[in-house]
């Protein structure tokens, strides 16, 4: 079979650089095919589950603001974004029926927070201009030509191709056919591979899950130890949350957090989840530091403190209570109850058992150390959740073997990357898919250009 341009993989960029390949076609009244090769069932499976399915498609920032969030070589992402800014894709799935909403953040929603309606209007979009998208339709590999390309699929069936857009994927949520055949293809054509690791994932802290294992990548399936049921679950907002390498502070992040069956997760714990998990593939010793109280320096805290535990002990209600159970009062006014558990557990030092004799203890609060806790909060990070749950892979093909204006290999002639299968990641809030869309659709325009 034969297709002028192939593109293997639904997702987003490959279904957005369908659209700009077969636009470019139609506009110049070529009647080229473009046919999208889908190992899964059906297209897009990690669009659907963007954003816990609400789908937050791109970030509406201009590029100076935007490319502060891109955590790989951001001028090479540069002319694509500029080619389809954040705020032309929403007006492309707006001009294609589906109306769209930007919430805080600057992220863009669809209305119906739906991601289905996000991979509808890709698909029908792409079927409006005659594109063919084949499904069950697993390429097994991909070999240069003199005049083209000879992709072969699993089943036996072979397409041959003038121009090949690879657009696969990198390793994350391979449930939804991202299982890194891309980047396999793209070495055994020739190019360098940087090397990969999970990006955007749940970070785990020690004694969190059951494990002793030494393997850094701990399964989010791994069950909860002690301290990780009793933290499971919770949220906390504005904090501040600091990452620590080999004891140096290597970045920091105010926002929101989540305690989840992974890990530590929620915006802020993705942010650091990049740099957290290179260096512990690196080797280095990490730990994150959560400030609960950032809005005021310790001095301060510990004044409020005191003052606090001043008012327990005069309130009547407070006559023969114990002092674990005042302490227990006075920390529910410091923080969420259910976090209380788990805050008294990893700091032990809040409580001091004094002996006065045999039969005589006392015991002691320890504002100044509550104060220290809820400034400093430490967590040793034994490892993190892998691929399996990661929402984006860092690392991939180089980009230095690309060129940033086309998309297209210098290595291969004829051969286009775009998205996640490239060495291109960003933060969490809609700036990846939107280098998706922007990648893609700058690879679709130039291969048909190129024809």
């Amino acid at each position: 079979m034969r297709s002028e341009i192939v593109v293997i993989g639904a997702g987003a960029s490959g279904l957005m650089a369908a659209y700009h390949a077969a636009r470019a076609l139609v506009d110049a009244g070529s009647a080229a095919q473009v046919t999208v090769l889908e190992k899964m069932p059906r297209p897009a499976r990690k669009v659907m589950i963007t954003g816990k399915g609400r789908c937050n498609f791109t970030n509406v920032k201009d590029w100076n603001a935007f490319s502060g969030h891109i955590r790989s070589k951001a001028n090479f992402v540069k002319s694509a974004f500029y080619n389809l800014p954040s705020q032309a894709v929403v007006d492309w799935f707006e001009s294609f029926g589906m109306p769209t909403v930007v919430e805080r953040g600057d992220r863009a929603f669809p209305a119906s927070h739906h991601a289905s309606d996000v991979v509808d209007t890709l698909v029908n979009a792409c079927l409006s201009l005659g594109v063919k998208i084949e499904t069950e339709a697993e390429v097994a590999s991909v070999e240069r030509q003199p005049q083209g390309f000879d992709v072969k699929l699993v089943d036996g069936r072979e397409w041959k191709c003038a121009r090949l857009i690879v657009a696969t994927g990198g390793l994350s949520y391979p449930t939804t056919g991202s299982t890194g055949d891309g980047l396999r293809w793209a070495t055994e054509l020739g190019h360098k591979l940087v090397p990969t690791f999970p990006s955007l994932t749940a970070l785990v802290p020690k004694g969190y899950k059951q494990t002793e294992d030494k393997d850094l990548h701990i399964d989010r399936s791994t069950p909860l130890a002690e301290l990780g049921q009793q933290l499971c679950g919770i949220q906390l907002k504005n904090i501040q949350l600091s990452l620590q390498i080999e004891g140096t502070e290597a970045d920091s992040e105010f926002g929101d957090i989540d305690f989840t069956d992974g890990g530590l997760e929620g915006p802020v714990g993705f942010q650091l989840s990049r740099k957290a998990v290179k260096a512990l593939v690196n080797g280095s010793r990490v730990s994150l530091d959560l400030d609960l109280k950032p809005g005021v320096d310790l001095t301060e805290l510990t004044v409020r403190i005191k003052q606090l535990w001043a008012e327990i002990e005069k309130d009547p209600r407070s006559r023969g209570v114990r002092e674990k159970e005042r302490c227990r009062i006075l920390l529910g006014k410091l923080m969420p109850r259910e976090l209380i558990p788990g805050f008294t557990a990893m700091h032990p030092e809040i409580i001091t058992l004094e002996r006065r004799g045999r039969a005589d203890t006392k015991v002691w609060v320890n504002l100044v150390s509550i104060a220290k806790a809820l400034k400093s909060w430490q967590f040793d990070i034994a490892g993190y959740v892998g691929y399996e749950r990661a929402v984006v892979t860092a690392g991939g093909v180089s980009t230095d073997d690309f060129v940033a204006k086309t998309m297209e290999s210098r290595v291969v002639p004829g051969l286009y990357l775009c998205g996640e299968v490239l060495d291109i990641d960003a933060d969490t809030g809609g700036y990846n898919l939107q280098l998706a869309f922007a990648t893609g659709a700058l690879a679709g325009l130039n291969a048909a250009k190129s024809l």
